[in-house]
């Protein structure tokens, strides 16, 4: 479940022989260039020529949505430990040498897939692959170096989500949206399995899912294909395979049959909120129309704090709101979420905030989309979409995660243009699929007194 505040604010791989050039798909809006080693690594390039440098990414096809039962935790664990040492690397020297060479580096884990990146001057781009090749497979893992990282993964979980009654409430919202899917468990893992993770549950994690044919490369800056993939061929290139890839098989989720509620009440809550997400579809490989119509429903809706309709309606129009919002992202496996939210100014309890949010709703199910408001959000997507392609990380990003839940280059490319071609009947005829009550979570986040005063009335 995409259910992170933050945005408040704010398959198998196919072996095949190395692609020539003339044989690569390439964009020239994007200047994306890709290729298939014969160990079956993807490698994608998009040339930026203005500044001398890289960023450079491994997206591995493995996340928190392909744990094992009983090993909650494992990939993100795992993602701490491969900064451990190598054959030729003691620990820490990665990181180490990526700052030497005036770079950062970090990686991060999701349900879907686990990234690690560096960006460095774009002379320093073989050294970044030959460290990754390095680490891909030759990863040395001591006792003492597990029982390190599962400490600091026990104290990060202590300090962000047991520390926090939101974290704990969307936590709690995702295992009660998906009762047998693996989206509901946390990507950082329950307690009492983190705490039981070891070395060999490590070493047999890593065997099962680190290898060239479950790996993206993803490198975007001053660099051309031919040089990329030269390099990649050197420095990936001789590494095998792995015959423990599978194609990615999750238990499907049961039909939800009736709204899901929870109310979290914690005496460290002072803004208490309404929040709600709705079982939603996901991109598809050439099947990206319902996610786009998602994504524009989720700006008309609560994309801008000042101008999208909950906004207008529910804090400047009712007064009944602090902050509002809706969100989606389709960038997944398999389907999702898409939100609600609302934060009630003093006064007023959750739940007079849930009913005004809800009479938006169906005011807006009644009335539909405004066309000049469409028409400026697609305005602000269009240059969104032109300003993104002056970062030349931020759009490896893009490519990558696409690219790691099975979207394609051509995917990724064509996402602009069927945003700006959704049509307003689109959007309501998604609308009326997803705003389903029996296929929702409804969460409630509140103080011990709020939990009182709503009991009295």
């Amino acid at each position: 479940m995409r259910l992170i505040l933050a945005v408040f604010a704010i398959g198998l791989s196919v072996l095949a022989p190395a692609q020539t050039l003339a044989e690569s798909a390439a964009s020239k809006d994007d200047n994306v260039t890709s290729f298939i080693l014969e160990n079956g690594l993807e490698l994608v390039v998009i040339e930026d020529h203005r500044a001398p440098a890289v960023t450079h990414m491994i997206w591995y096809r493995t996340g928190a949505a392909d744990e094992a039962p009983g090993h909650s935790g494992i990939a993100h664990f795992f993602e701490h430990l491969m900064f451990q040492g190598t054959d030729d690397l003691a620990p820490g020297e990665f990181s180490a040498t990526v700052e030497a060479q005036g770079g950062n580096d970090n990686a991060f884990t999701s349900w879907d897939y686990t990234a690690y990146f560096q960006r460095v001057a774009a002379d320093r781009l073989g050294l970044m692959m030959q460290m990754e090749a390095e680490r891909m497979r030759d990863l040395t893992l001591s006792e003492e170096a597990v029982a390190t990282e599962r400490q600091v993964i026990i104290e990060e979980r202590s300090q962000r989500t047991d520390s926090d009654p939101g974290a704990l409430l969307r936590e709690q919202m995702g295992a009660a949206q998906f009762l047998n899917h693996p989206y509901g468990r946390p990507i950082i893992g329950w307690m009492h399995e983190i705490t039981e993770l070891d070395r060999e549950d490590a070493l047999a994690f890593y065997k099962a899912n680190y290898a060239p044919n479950n790996a993206i490369v993803v490198v975007a800056g001053d660099v051309t294909p031919e040089e990329a993939l030269a390099l990649a061929e050197t420095h990936y290139g001789p590494l095998q395979p792995s015959e423990a890839i599978a194609p990615r098989l999750r238990p499907a989720e049961p039909p939800q049959l009736a709204e899901r509620r929870i109310v979290l009440t914690d005496k460290r809550v002072s803004e208490p909120y309404v929040i709600r997400s709705y079982l939603a579809p996901e991109r598809n490989p050439g099947d990206q129309r319902k996610a786009a119509a998602l994504t524009l429903l989720a700006e008309v809706l609560g994309g801008n704090p000042t101008t999208s309709l909950f906004a207008r309606e529910l804090q400047f129009g009712q007064s009944v709101a602090t902050w509002s919002a809706a969100f989606y992202d389709g960038t997944s496996v398999d389907p999702e979420t898409f939100g609600v939210y609302v934060m009630p100014v003093p006064g007023v309890t959750l739940a007079e905030a849930e009913a005004a949010m809800d009479a938006v709703i169906a005011k807006f199910l009644t009335e539909g989309v405004d066309p000049e408001e469409l028409a400026r959000i697609k305005t602000q997507v269009r240059a969104s979409a032109i300003y993104a392609r002056d970062d030349a990380g931020g759009l490896a990003r893009m490519y990558g995660q696409a690219l790691a839940v099975g979207l394609t280059v051509q995917d990724v490319q064509d996402w602009p243009e069927i945003l700006q071609s959704v049509t307003k009947d689109e959007i309501m005829a998604a609308a009326a699929e997803v705003f389903d009550r029996n296929r929702a979570v409804t969460g409630w986040l509140q103080a011990p007194e709020a939990a009182a005063e709503e009991a009295i009335e």
